[in-house]
């Protein structure tokens, strides 16, 4: 492979999407810094690319030397960084608001040309959600920082290890029945992990995304209901679909927020997810300014080409179930 001279860096490359991000960058041959709170835990990412093509280095948003370290001689920056639930000293606020700012000027004073910055769908500086509040106060310091980075807000992500999907096919290994917060009427528009690793890339390169704002969906809108009703249907499991209405699962976001304050603990729901549910996250509904994935070259992948495959797991008997001894 022929390397190119451009080192990015992108912060939060261990988690679920940056993983893919790393994987696409070096696949284009970019030699990328991959900066985590861990490093010592992602050691994955390094047989990504060839010999030497990914470093790994460790960044706290909570200490700008570091910031300022993983940066240094970098000619882009990705912000991956994101939680959905707060804990301890990870808070919304932190991460999503201030970290993404102090990114943003770091990337600014050392001289960066590109930057791009993975928000939400979603985000909304006048929301009810702390979330989507966070992810609008962040897209809003990175632009004042860096004019012309892309801002990309995907709606819900899905692959192999993410955390919606496979979330609810294990609840429904034990649970009796899976609820349907607010009724199960809130649209999504569900889009693949890689497809938005793609996006990221393509952003990085296209001078025409330069200040521009882009919402990443895949081909198909869906309910709730039907997006719990479909992953039913792929784990051949029957159980029961029972509306909550939102006072109601505000309740049991408060209670996934107790037992989330214990140690390795993570809350199955938090009153803020409630919030967001309370809204479709439908790319294109923010407006007629916003891009959307097409304008990167980008054919999305469909939920029904790509979840059965991880899916599979859940059923009973695994992924052979069904199928005949000795077939």
């Amino acid at each position: 492979m022929q390397l190119r001279d451009d080192m990015i860096t992108v912060f939060g490359a261990s988690g679920f999407i940056g993983r893919y991000v790393v994987r696409r960058l070096a696949k284009a041959g970019y030699r990328v810094r991959a900066a985590t709170r861990r490093p010592h835990l992602a050691h994955e990412l390094k047989p990504m690319g060839v010999v030497g093509q990914i470093q790994l280095v460790q960044a706290n948003l909570r200490d700008s030397a570091s910031v300022s370290r993983a940066i240094d001689g970098a000619q882009g920056v990705v912000n991956l960084v994101g939680i959905l639930a707060e804990g301890g000293r990870q808070t919304f606020q932190s991460l999503q608001a201030d970290g993404a700012g102090l990114i943003a000027e770091t990337a600014r004073r050392a001289g960066i040309g590109r930057f791009v910055q993975v928000s939400a769908i979603g985000a909304d500086a006048h929301s009810k959600s702390r979330y989507a509040r966070t992810k609008a106060q962040g897209e809003a310091a990175v632009l004042a920082s860096m004019p012309g980075a892309v801002v990309l807000r995907p709606s819900i992500v899905f692959g192999p290890e993410d955390g919606f999907f496979n979330r609810f096919a294990d609840m429904a290994r034990f649970a009796p029945a899976l609820p349907l917060i607010g009724g199960g009427v809130t649209k999504f528009q569900p889009v693949y992990c890689d497809d938005v690793a793609l996006c990221v890339v393509r952003a990085l390169e296209m001078d025409a995304a330069c200040g521009r704002v882009f919402e990443l969906g895949g081909p198909s809108v869906y309910s709730f209901r039907e997006l719990m009703e479909y992953i039913l249907k792929t784990i051949d499991r029957q159980r029961l679909l029972i509306p909550v209405p939102f006072p109601i699962a505000s309740l049991m976001g408060l209670g996934g927020e107790i037992a989330g304050a214990l140690p390795f603990v993570e809350p199955f729901l938090t009153r803020d997810q409630v919030t967001l549910l309370r809204r479709d996250n439908v790319a294109g509904a923010g407006g007629t300014d916003m891009g959307l994935i097409d304008a990167f070259g980008v054919t999305p992948e469909s939920v029904e080409a790509i979840v059965p495959s991880y899916l599979a797991r859940y059923r009973k008997g695994g992924q052979f179930a069904g199928k005949r001894k000795g077939a």
